[in-house]
């Protein structure tokens, strides 16, 4: 998205403030800024700069989660608002959340709430964590918020490492494949080529097949190389559309193995973060937009906008979910129960308890499944490529006995 810079007045004592936000036009600049009780002034696109300085400029899950509990235990003790921020800016190790506390100090020094001096950072505070905060200043239990707020984005950053761990050892032993098989065939196949052109000798069609698929790499690499480029640039620009990631996400949810992990992820972090804000105070309503923004999912995404749709009807919350074909049907149940017993956010932490148990087994299940495959399947295509290239050895040998 890009960054707007603003010039906006304080409707309350007429003072000028200047900032940056990044949203997606001028005008949702102008209703963050009434959002926030000022009047704007002047809005332009911030000019855009190269960043050359890599790794810096994040804000990582493990820092947020440090701020978020230390945050808490200073309000516990009874420590001022602005000092907690205070001590919090001088101590993180992160420059960027520094920087970003320091601007929330300045924020809440001129009277905005501590939510919406967060929700002018985005990249450090999610949607999710500033409507909690929101709920805890209005109910003033902020400490106990905060301390949930940390306990859910550790269960949530643990949940996304587990799944991006099942996805990297395949990829590994992959890549490994790839390079193995192009130094094959760039190196060390037209050596035996040479060879066997030297005898002039009638080649079987397996050894032929290798030496076609080496000339047709060392010729034309780059057309390799520019086909794998398209590919990955054609998908990505697909997925950015509406209707691609829907229908990418879908075919991810239904891939053998990675989609059953896919899918009880999905459920957890659906079901954990819905849980958490609920049992903060924030409504249902509210509670299930920010879910669906939060899912990672174009289906799940549809599947819970739908559910605030049915619930803003009167209707329940079960029934657009388990149209979905998303949910597995014990999910569906109790999120039925749920709402009959008014246990909701029981119910969904529950879920999330159990379901990230079973990504922990769907994890280990996958992984113990792709090695030895992986290690199979690797085994015979560098094999036989080896002995299609020693079959016209055997054969020589045959005739000279």
């Amino acid at each position: 998205m890009p960054l707007f810079e603003y010039t906006a007045r304080n409707a309350t004592n007429g003072q000028i403030q200047k900032g940056q936000v990044d949203v997606k036009s001028k005008e949702e600049v102008a209703a963050h800024l009434r959002k926030n009780r000022l009047i704007l002034v002047s809005v332009r696109e911030a000019p855009k700069s190269i960043n050359i300085s890599l790794g810096k400029g994040r804000v990582k899950t493990r820092d947020i989660v440090i701020f978020t509990r230390q945050f808490a235990t200073m309000i516990n003790a009874g420590l001022p608002l602005v000092q907690s921020l205070t001590i919090l800016a001088a101590q993180t190790e992160n420059k960027t959340l520094a920087d970003t506390t320091k601007a929330v100090v300045l924020d809440v020094e001129s009277g905005n709430t501590l939510a919406d001096a967060f929700s002018k950072h985005p990249k450090a505070f999610t949607p999710l964590y500033v409507n909690m905060v929101a709920a805890g200043e209005a109910g003033g239990i902020l400490d106990t918020i905060l301390m949930r707020l940390a306990t859910f984005l550790e269960k949530s950053d643990a949940l996304i490492r587990k799944v991006k761990g099942a996805m990297v050892y395949p990829a590994v032993i992959f890549s490994v494949a790839i390079i193995a098989i192009a130094v094959l065939l760039i190196f060390v196949i037209p050596t035996f080529e040479s060879m066997f052109a030297s005898v002039n000798m009638e080649l079987p069609l397996p050894t032929r097949v290798v030496i076609g698929l080496s000339q047709l790499l060392i010729g034309y690499w780059w057309v390799a190389v520019a086909a794998i480029g398209g590919g990955v640039f054609g998908l990505k620009r697909y997925y950015a559309t509406a209707p691609g990631r829907l229908q990418i996400d879908s075919l991810m949810l239904k891939a053998p193995i990675l989609g059953d992990i896919l899918r009880k992820s999905a459920v957890s972090r659906f079901t954990r973060t819905l849980g958490t804000l609920i049992s903060s105070g924030v409504s249902i309503l509210d509670g299930l937009e920010i879910t669906a923004k939060t899912a990672g999912n174009q289906v799940v995404h549809n599947a819970v906008m739908d559910s605030r749709q049915s619930i803003a009807g009167g209707e329940t919350i079960a029934a657009p979910l388990e149209k979905s074909k998303v949910f597995p049907p014990m999910v569906i149940s109790m999120i039925a129960v749920g709402e009959q017993t008014g246990g909701m956010d029981e119910m969904l932490t529950k879920i999330a308890d159990f379901y990230d148990e079973e990504v922990d087994v769907a994890v280990s299940s996958l992984l113990s499944l792709m090695e030895p495959v992986m290690i199979v399947v690797l085994g015979v295509i560098v094999g036989g490529m080896v002995v299609a290239m020693y079959l016209p050895i055997f054969d020589m040998m045959n005739a000279v006995q």
